[in-house]
Parts: structure tokens; sequence; C-alpha cells
């Protein structure tokens, strides 16, 4: 068998068209301004210029967000053909946002290059989540903020069933063999994790962060509809300082 990052890179390889229609709607949607409006609750001073890091970007989401809002930004995923579609993004979208592939674990850029690192549906795929977080401490400037939205996909059954979801939904589109792939890769996951966010709190301690703060509700607050881009397992926002 594989090893379990290039597996989940096979298997993003594989989402990278359909992800890139997804969030280049998503960039459109009402939803835009609601993930704008959670990283307002965490950042502090955001009307100055702030060089942001989006750790496995994707597309590009959260990295354009940031760029459409006056800030540099930059994006890096592990899979090349998301980083090819981020660019597409970009140049669709005629904004500024560097994109690299690079592993989330082991970015490779100097000590305190960021002052916001931030990151979506990442961490629970990542086998060695206490290292990772001992990196993203020293990228943060001092007095930077890491921002993590995620959930605890290993360990938890989701709220509402598969036929209950829009017919255009993103799990709905997903062949069965690679459905069948994802399920293989998360209970591979959850032999790497514990109960989340609690043991997220204990790693960010050990890795120096101070000023840890967990919201439950970010969940309802962005995804209010049950439309294509509705997530039906409940996401938290983990948001760490480094004084």
């Amino acid at each position: 068998m594989k090893p379990l990052k290039q597996r989940i890179t096979d298997y993003w390889t594989q989402r990278a068209d359909a992800f890139f229609d997804l969030r280049l709607r998503e960039l459109s949607d009402p939803k835009r301004e609601r993930w704008l409006a959670e990283f307002r609750r965490f950042i502090p001073g955001e009307t100055r210029e702030l060089r942001v890091l989006d750790l496995g970007t994707g597309t590009g989401y959260f990295a354009l967000l940031f760029a459409s809002e006056g800030h540099e930004a930059v994006g890096i995923d592990l899979t090349e053909s998301m980083i090819e579609k981020a660019k597409e993004t970009a140049a669709l979208l005629g904004l500024d946002a560097a994109f690299y592939v690079m592993d989330a674990e082991e970015p490779d850029f100097e000590d305190e290059s960021f002052d916001v690192l931030v990151t979506r549906n990442l961490t629970w795929t990542l086998p060695h989540l206490e290292s990772a977080y001992h990196e993203w401490y020293h990228l943060l400037k001092p007095g930077g903020v890491l921002i993590n939205f995620d959930a605890d996909y290993a360990n938890h059954i989701d709220t509402m069933a598969e036929d209950r979801l829009p017919e255009n939904h993103a799990h709905k589109l997903v062949p069965k063999s690679l459905s069948e792939e994802n399920e293989a890769i998360t209970v591979e996951v959850a032999a790497y994790q514990q109960a989340r966010p609690q043991w997220d709190v204990q790693l960010l301690l050990q890795a120096g962060f101070s000023d840890i703060r967990i919201d439950t509700g970010v969940w309802k607050r962005v995804y209010q509809e049950i439309d294509e881009f509705y997530n039906p397992t409940p996401i938290f926002t983990i948001a760490a300082y480094k004084t």
C-alpha cells in the first residue's frame, strides 16, 4: 500500500477539477463574507497589510480571500494539480497571490515570515500534527496568529445522512471508488490522532503558542444553508497566538 501522504495526494489530484469549479463559485457566494467575518474575530489590526500563508490551500480559496482584501497572500499545497488550479483561479479573478507545491508539515520559509497562518480541513489529515504545529509556530512573527478551521473527521459520524444533501453537493458527486478511498484514508488517519480539538490545545501549548481560543459556533454561522457548499460535519475554529 502507498504511504498515507501519497494516497491523500492521489485522491486530491482526482478531485482538483471539481474543487476548482466549487471554490470558484464559493468565492462569489455569501459564504465569502462569512469567512472574512470569521477571520476578523481573531486578527488584530487587520486594517494594515498582512502577510498571510494558507496551508493546504487547495485551489486557493483562503489565500485569494486575503488577496482580495489587499493582503500579501501565499498558498501551499502538496497536490500539484491543486496549485495549478489555484494559479488559474487567481488569473481569472485578477488577484495577486503566490502559490507553491509544498508539504504543509515541512514548509520551506524563513522563520517569522508571516503575520497570519490560515488553514481549512487540513490538520485532520496530517500524520505528524505535533511537528507541524512546531513548524508553524516558527513561521509566525511575534504577535501573529494561526487560524485553523477543522473538524474531528476521523472520529465523527456525520449528523446528516448523504441522502438528505442536495443533488449537486460535493459528497454526492464523488465517484464510488474515490468515496471508498476517502473512507479508507479517514480510518488510517484515526490511528494518528486523539479527540479534537482538545488534543490540538495540548499540541499547540507544547509548540509554544500561548493564547489559544476554541470556537465551536463557526459551523452554524458559515453553513447557514444546506447547499452545494454545506459541510455536514460540525467544524470548529482554533486560534493560537504567538506572543
